[in-house]
């Protein structure tokens, strides 16, 4: 379609020449010719009629209602007829990892109206991961229902996830999942890597410098200098933390663009992708690709593949089972041992490696780690309409030290293992590319804290008993038990091992892990503690076997001892009563079904939206 400009129109030559003297228009008629020229027009073939004509086609009174109020925005009408793009933005200061997102969201809107889209940002909640008490995983099934019904109950046709710190991720996919219209994912990125005194400053130091303190080896005015060094720009952590490893699992799903999930957030080149991210979430909406046709039961087998190969943390596995849940995808905890746990580490990247996530995007990105795994991939589509595979072709590695041949890998068989026993009867998880190899296969006597505070009380009392057999035992910081299943799994060594130079002890919890930590740690028990799993009945100096090898955690104590011990147990009082928590331990699913609430599993696509008026 072209638009052509009469320069010497009645029309333009009356304009007030208070405004646009008569020496002046010949120049601003130029001015206008240009501006038209270049505003691309996109011609856009609906597969099936818009979901926001429900809203704004409307003639009468409703239609007035629903039109009128947007149009105080400055919107034109004709604006009303086009499909309609929700940029959901985690944007907040709470959320460091996500506070340039407000910038970003401008990108992914000019990519919507180039392609012909109307753009409309709303904000849901935001988990800031370094700042949210108890811990951010007690909110994400809260901010997945936000997501869900802002997206349901709005005139949108399609959705772009604006998603960067840890829960922000699965929260945005779980909540999109559950109502089913097109939808793409936009990785917020990683920060640059930390420089202090000329050496590289990560999130994995953060757990080596604890020790340094517990050692009395830093004082605070160093720690305060380190932290100015430490977050130099903005996004989520430099490492293959939680964060960066659900860019990776968003990429391998199919749900991003390719090559969004290791792109630095302050890189120019993030700006340009999330522009494409807007052109193309109008694309899925003409064509009406849901985010069904994406999340498919090979796209969560793929997904698997690529989170071994890159070394990717823990949570993967309870933030996939939750999403599969979500979009009825009949997903188990064994297919994570069964899929990826054989799968070669393909990626030097801390904390089970060398390097950063800059430099694992200079290096040539997840594409790359894609392409050799091919092999072991399934066709399926993601958001722009082709595989993974296809997207991946053209990958090249441009430092080999960063980025493994499949046949010359870091570290073999690096995916995460499920074990089974009596002391986790539905599982637990373990990460050998972040264990020492030497503790995979180990007996010692339990060191046991009956919960965080039991910890930090006693951890570096001179009359704790521990020696470098020892098994540290956490209870109570599942689900239930914390609530929220808390990043404290990696318990950190008492002063009296680590001045022996001990660094690792086999470490067993029904808590989580931070993705950006290591060690030799058994997380997700289930059932928990709290739940009355067998965790809750372990007293010190019980013998503990694990052997990853054989895929079991045992309680080596007799069954009618721990039947004596289930008789004086009960259960732990939060003393919570009411509100989101309460509903939330009500209703929440152990770890290894994904620990989302009963009720929000499968999809709810056909609720009826009664008029609001």
């Amino acid at each position: 379609m072209s638009i052509i400009v009469t320069l010497k129109s009645t029309k333009f030559n009356s304009l007030h020449p208070a405004y646009f003297p008569q020496n002046k228009r010949s120049a601003i008629a130029e001015s206008i010719t240009c501006l038209i020229i270049f505003m691309p027009h996109h011609t856009l073939n609906m597969s099936k009629e818009l979901r926001s004509r429900a809203w704004f086609a409307k003639k009468g009174r409703d239609g007035f209602i629903y039109r009128a109020w947007m149009k105080n925005q400055g919107i034109p009408d004709d604006e009303f007829g086009k499909p309609v793009i929700g940029i959901c933005n985690t944007w907040s200061e709470l959320t460091p990892c996500n506070a340039h997102f407000r910038e970003l969201a401008e990108s992914v809107k000019k990519g919507i109206i180039q392609a012909g889209g109307l753009a409309v940002e709303f904000p849901v909640m935001s988990l800031g991961e370094t700042l949210m008490k108890p811990t951010t995983m007690l909110y994400r099934n809260l901010a997945s229902m936000d997501v869900e019904e802002s997206i349901r109950a709005n005139p949108l046709d399609g959705v772009v996830l604006m998603c960067g710190c840890d829960k922000t991720t699965p929260s945005l996919i779980m909540g999109a999942a559950s109502v089913d219209l097109p939808t793409i994912v936009l990785s917020g990125g990683a920060m640059l890597t930390g420089r202090y005194k000329g050496k590289p400053l990560a999130t994995s130091d953060v757990w080596r410098i604890a020790d340094q303190v517990t050692l009395g080896n830093l004082d605070d005015s160093e720690i305060r200098e380190m932290e100015s060094c430490f977050g130099r720009s903005a996004g989520h952590c430099m490492v293959m933390g939680t964060a960066s490893t659900m860019a990776v699992m968003t990429e391998a799903l199919g749900m991003s663009l390719p090559g969004c999930a290791a792109i630095p957030a302050p890189d120019s080149r993030k700006k340009v992708i999330a522009q494409l991210t807007g052109r193309e979430i109008v694309k899925m909406v003409s064509e009406d690709r849901k985010i069904s046709s994406v999340l498919t039961r090979e796209a969560f087998e793929n997904a698997i593949v690529v989170n071994s190969a890159t070394g990717g943390s823990s949570n993967f596995v309870v933030h996939l089972l939750a999403i599969a849940g979500r979009i009825g995808v009949d997903l188990h905890l064994d297919d994570f041992d069964a899929i990826g746990s054989k799968i070669p580490l393909l990626t030097n990247l801390q904390p089970a490696g060398e390097f950063y996530m800059e430099d694992f995007y200079y290096a040539g990105g997840l594409p790359v780690v894609i392409k050799e795994l091919t092999h072991l991939l399934k066709e399926t589509p993601s958001v722009n309409g082709h595989s993974i595979i296809y997207n991946s072709e053209k990958a090249e590695n441009y430092d080999k030290k960063v980025l493994a041949d499949f046949k010359s890998p870091f570290q073999e068989n690096a995916g995460i293992v499920v074990v089974y026993g009596n002391l986790c009867e539905n599982g637990a998880v373990i990460k050998p590319a972040a264990a020492s190899e030497d503790l995979l296969v180990h007996t010692g006597k339990a060191v046991v804290f009956e919960d965080i505070e039991d910890y930090h009380a006693r951890i570096n009392s001179h009359d704790l008993e521990i020696d470098k057999d020892s098994v540290m035992v956490l209870k109570n910081a599942g689900p239930k038990g914390y609530p929220g299943m808390a990043e404290v799994g990696n318990m950190a060594l008492p002063r009296q091992l680590l001045e022996k130079g001990i660094k690792d002890v086999v470490r067993v919890s029904d808590g989580r892990m931070s993705g950006t930590a290591y060690g030799t740690t058994v997380l997700h028990v289930s059932p928990e503690s709290a739940a009355g799993g067998t965790l809750a009945f372990v007293e010190n100096g019980d013998e503990i076997i694990l052997d990853v090898p054989n895929r079991t955690l045992t309680l080596n104590v007799s069954e009618e001892l721990l039947e004596k011990r289930k008789q004086c147990w009960t259960p732990p009082d939060l003393g919570i009563k009411r509100g989101y928590i309460q509903l939330y331990l009500d209703h929440v699913e152990q770890a290894d079904q994904g620990a989302d609430m009963d009720f929000l599993r499968g999809k709810s696509v056909d609720v009826k939206l009664r008029e609001s008026h």
